[in-house]
């Protein structure tokens, strides 16, 4: 007999930004019970469906995973002239979401920007982090990798056909390393969305760049804050990633909390976490609790 693949909720909370409101989408997975979940956070241009894989294997064991699309980007709005796109208002609509659902203790898995943003929670009073998986980010980000993310993300794409944006998508993310055909369509499908004239567009505000552009870009170094986190933690590395250096990873498994560090080969920035081997690394880690 086979079982039947578990389907999410699409849910949604009123956050406040600098002047609105904005609607933060989220899919909620497996059993709404408790006040423990994983939440699986994306990457700077991506949305929460990038975990959609992931969180249907760890709702078949019995977990509940929530994974938001961070305003700016997939199902959720787009924020208002006056407002930034910065981890500030990020943390914000998520601790609103944890609050709606009751949630006082979280499982955190968070890639690249979604890492960032639970480093910074992890270092705040009384937060609801018990465990912190890192995908491919740390507390040093140099500037080149910033640059090449900076030169494609401001770029108001238009495509005429589903193809072509197939083929940016390829482009834009050739990091991820994925195989075969299906990933790359499956991946195209979550990160693209047609327009009322029939253009593809990318499934993000062209204005979460804004950043790359009103400021010198330069590395980032969030090593003070490393050094105060002491959830427990691992991290991902791709064996071929520019954002995470394989000097800053080992450097994380000496210092701070003293991370759990697994190399992933055959891609770079970042593993996507939607094929069997990625995917049973992250559920080793979760049934390791």
């Amino acid at each position: 007999m086979t079982t039947k693949a578990p389907a999410f909720a699409e849910k949604s909370v009123r956050c406040a930004h600098v002047g609105g409101f904005h609607d933060m989408v989220y899919s909620d997975w497996g059993p709404r019970t408790g006040a423990y979940a994983i939440v699986c956070v994306h990457g700077l241009t991506r949305n929460g469906r990038d975990f959609d894989r992931l969180a249907m294997e760890l709702a078949r064991t019995g977990y509940r995973v929530l994974a938001p699309d961070i305003v700016g980007r997939g199902r959720s709005d787009h924020l208002g002239p006056l407002a930034s796109y910065e981890i500030a208002q990020y943390i914000n609509d998520i601790t609103v979401m944890l609050a709606a659902e009751g949630l006082r203790n979280v499982d955190w898995i968070g890639t690249s920007m979604g890492g960032l943003i639970g480093m910074s929670i992890a270092v705040m009073t009384g937060h609801p982090i018990k465990r912190l998986l890192l995908n491919d980010v740390g507390p040093h980000v140099p500037k080149e990798a910033l640059q090449r993310i900076g030169d494609y993300v401001g770029v108001p794409w238009r495509f005429d056909s589903f193809d072509l944006a197939l083929n940016h998508v390829r482009q834009a993310y050739a990091p991820f390393g994925l195989k075969t055909e299906e990933d790359w369509r499956y991946l195209a499908e979550l990160s693209l969305k047609q327009e009322a004239d029939g253009k593809w567009v990318m499934a993000y505000d062209t204005r979460i760049a804004d950043a790359f552009k009103n400021t010198e870009i330069t590395d980032i170094d969030l090593w003070p804050f490393w050094a105060q986190i002491s959830t427990p933690t691992l991290v991902l590395r791709g064996e071929d990633s520019d954002l995470l250096s394989r000097e800053t990873a080992e450097q994380m498994t000496r210092t701070g909390p003293k991370a759990d560090l697994i190399e992933v080969s055959g891609c770079g920035h970042a593993p996507a976490l939607m094929d069997a081997y990625q995917i049973g690394l992250v559920m080793d880690w979760v049934r390791s609790s």
